[in-house]
C-alpha cells in the first residue's frame, strides 16, 4: 500500500496537483472503504488496484477530486459533477453560525444560490424540525440538488434570487436566509480544476464580484421576520463592501465574520421590524 500512494503521489505533483500525498490517501482510502488513518493496515486486491490506478490517472488530468470521491460537507457526502459548484470547507462556518442563531422550533430557513445543496442538506440534518427551501436556477446544478436531496427534507425551488416575487408566499416569515452565491471578480485567476469543471456562473460575478448581492440582500429583506437573521459568504476582498450593503434601512447588528485562516468570509445581519 505505501509503495502505490508513493507512486500515486509522485504522478499527482508531476500533474501539478496541490496536494498530490493527501489526494493519493483520500482515493485509497476510497477505494478500499477505509480511513486515511487505517491505510497503513490495509491491502489492495488486483480488482482494487486496477481501479485506484484510474482514479489516479482522472486526478492527474485534474479532475476535481470530489468529482471522483464525493465531496464532504459538514459531516455528509455530497454527490458533485460537471456542472455544479463543489463545496468548500469554509461555507461549513457560514451554516454553524446559521445554527447558532435558529433558537426557536419549526423554523423556516431558505438557502439561496444552493447549487448541490449544501447548506440547505446541513441545516436540514441538524435541525430536523425546519423546513428548508433549496432555490437554484441553473439546470445543471439542480439536478446535483435533486439528487442529493432526495429522501431528505428540503423543498426544491427552481427560481433566479433575481425574480421579485421569489418565495412571496413566505413573506415576512422566514427565520433565517443564508447564501453562498458566485463571488468572484471576473477575470480572477483560479486553479485548473475551478476553470475546467466549477461552472463559470457559480463563480464570477461581475467586474467586482458583487453582481448578485444587491438582488440576495433584497430577497432577504422581504422574506425575513422581525428579527431574523441572514449570512452571505463573500469574497476575502469584500467584507467592507458587503457590510456597507447591508446597512441600508433592513437590517440592524450587521457583522464581518473571518474564515479560519483569518480572511473575511461571510456578512450576518439581522432583519429590522
Amino acid at each position: 500500500m505505501t509503495d502505490a500512494v508513493a507512486a500515486a503521489t509522485a504522478t499527482l505533483a508531476a500533474a501539478g496537483v496541490t496536494s498530490p500525498r493527501v489526494d493519493a490517501e483520500l482515493l485509497a482510502a476510497h477505494v478500499l472503504g477505509v480511513s486515511r488513518s487505517r491505510l497503513a493496515f490495509a491491502a489492495m486486491t488486483r480488482s482494487q488496484a486496477a481501479r485506484f490506478d484510474d482514479l489516479v490517472a482522472k486526478r492527474a488530468q485534474r479532475i476535481p477530486l470530489q468529482h471522483l470521491i464525493g465531496a464532504p460537507f459538514y459531516g455528509l457526502e455530497l454527490d458533485v459533477g460537471p456542472g455544479v459548484f463543489i463545496p468548500r470547507p469554509e461555507t461549513e462556518l457560514l451554516v454553524e453560525w446559521g445554527l447558532s442563531v435558529l433558537s426557536r422550533g419549526d423554523p423556516i430557513v431558505v438557502d439561496l444560490c444552493s447549487g448541490s445543496g449544501a447548506i440547505a442538506i446541513a441545516i436540514a440534518a441538524r435541525r430536523p424540525d425546519a423546513v428548508v427551501y433549496a432555490v437554484e436556477r441553473s439546470p445543471t446544478a439542480l439536478e446535483w440538488l435533486r439528487r442529493n436531496t432526495t429522501g431528505r427534507s428540503v423543498r426544491v425551488v427552481s427560481a433566479d434570487v433575481r425574480s421579485p416575487d421569489l418565495l412571496s408566499e413566505l413573506a415576512g416569515r422566514v427565520d433565517l436566509v443564508l447564501c453562498n452565491p458566485p463571488y468572484v471578480p471576473d477575470g480572477t485567476p483560479v486553479p485548473v480544476e475551478v476553470s475546467r469543471y466549477d461552472p463559470p456562473e457559480a463563480v464570477f460575478a461581475g467586474p467586482d464580484g458583487l453582481a448578485l448581492m444587491p438582488s440576495v440582500i433584497a430577497v432577504a429583506g422581504r422574506l425575513l421576520r422581525a428579527g431574523g437573521a441572514l449570512g452571505i459568504e463573500h469574497d476575502e476582498r469584500h467584507g467592507a463592501g458587503v457590510v456597507a450593503l447591508l446597512g441600508g434601512p433592513d437590517f440592524t447588528s450587521v457583522m464581518d465574520h473571518e474564515d479560519l485562516a483569518g480572511c473575511p468570509r461571510f456578512a450576518t445581519a439581522l432583519r429590522l421590524g
